[in-house]
């Protein structure tokens, strides 16, 4: 009895790709969370907070998406490899003017910091979703 392996078989991601893509996500999240508390408490600590957080996430989106494309090139990936690439590269490029909003005075950042902190966190937990849920899915038969 042989066994034959799926062309379409996929590996996990590799430990410290996965360990770049879960220091993004949690990154992402303090940030919201600060700039929530920030819009309601009007305390400018929860700012600093946010903008220290956010160098974090993108110091870790960053080197994670470099290692997206790596791959995404390795692999001549189509389907979940370039939209898992495109919502990293989404959620850093937000990050990013989100980050350069927040060089801005303290109550002039807002709403925008609020907003552009949402959808980041939205296209960084799909990105973190998308990682985690095994990119390379396939089946031994």
């Amino acid at each position: 009895m042989s066994t034959a392996r799926n062309a379409s078989v996929r590996a996990p991601l590799h430990p410290a790709h996965a360990f770049l893509l879960a220091c993004t996500f949690p990154l992402f999240l303090g940030v919201l969370l600060n700039d929530w508390a920030y819009f309601t408490t009007y305390e400018i600590q929860w700012k600093n907070f946010a903008s220290w957080l956010i160098v974090g996430a993108l110091i870790f989106g960053g080197v994670a998406l470099l290692w997206a494309l790596i791959t995404l090139v390795r692999v001549r990936g189509r389907g979940r490899p370039l939209i898992y690439f495109l919502l990293l590269l989404a959620a850093w490029l937000l990050g990013f003017v989100n980050a350069l909003i927040h060089a801005k005075d303290a109550w002039a950042s807002m709403p925008e910091a609020l907003v552009l902190a949402i959808l980041t966190f939205v296209f960084a937990a799909a990105a973190a979703w998308l990682g985690f849920s095994n990119l390379r899915a396939g089946a031994v038969k």
